[in-house]
């Protein structure tokens, strides 16, 4: 029977977003046993490629690939089939997309591949939108895109925590709710523009949490997993 902090620990997605190899593998040694899952970004699988899912792999962690697909229907459909053959168990693709190329991912993705839809970067707020011809809230944005990915088979969406409930209004109970721009109390934003704590993203109804500087740049990073791995704890029984 899974423990509360095993199940809390199974709700951490650490991003391994490091240049290379040798950096990841040092990471990933100090996190066994710590987090649920690895997240293998474009900075990663761009420097080596499926090495990097394979000594993910090899620990004994579940892999969400982050490539974040956005291409004809035709190009993300063949994506899709090389991940179902790597032996992911997440996998991107932009809802900017549209209806054709979501449909597309989700009809090639193995039953043990779970697609989600990236709605808008946590890196862009209010103001960005105009310049890149995006018009309305982030929220709006948002929701309606989640809307889109579920209408056409989408297993999961990429929100930022700020739009998790109203995700959640507009997708339903079945699929999972994943949170970039997670930053515990005190910790320095970076480039995050939409982001919230642990708990409150916990509270809002996220089903997985995505950390990456937070651990990585921590002088302990499995003691810096751990404590969010408690917040997440004690978010699930409040």
């Amino acid at each position: 029977m899974t423990s509360p902090r095993q199940r809390a620990q199974q709700r951490l997605i650490f991003a391994l977003d490091v240049p290379d190899l040798p950096s990841a593998e040092r990471l990933l040694d100090q996190l066994t046993g710590r987090v649920g899952m690895i997240k293998v970004g474009l900075e990663l699988f761009t420097a080596c490629g499926p090495a990097a899912v394979h000594a993910v792999k090899a620990r004994g962690f579940e892999v969400f690939l982050d490539l974040k697909l956005h291409d004809i229907p035709a190009t993300v459909a063949g994506a899709v089939r090389a991940a179902n053959a790597l032996g992911v168990s997440m996998l991107t693709v932009h809802t900017g997309g549209g209806s054709a190329m979501l449909k597309a991912a989700t009809d090639a993705a193995d039953p043990e591949l779970r697609i989600l839809g990236v709605t808008l970067l946590t890196s862009l707020g209010a103001p960005d939108l105009p310049p890149v011809c995006l018009h309305g809230t982030p929220a709006h944005i948002v929701a309606t895109r989640a809307a889109l990915a579920a209408a056409n088979g989408v297993g999961g969406i990429v929100c930022s925590p700020q739009e998790v409930a109203l995700v959640r209004s507009a997708v339903g109970p079945d699929v999972a709710i994943i949170t970039p721009g997670i930053r515990p109390a005190g910790a320095e934003m970076g480039d995050q523009k939409r982001a919230a704590t642990p708990a409150s993203a916990i509270a809002d109804g996220a089903d997985y949490l995505v950390v990456g500087r937070p651990i990585k740049s921590a002088p302990n990073p499995a003691q810096a997993a751990s404590d969010i791995v408690d917040e997440i704890a004690r978010a699930l029984d409040a």
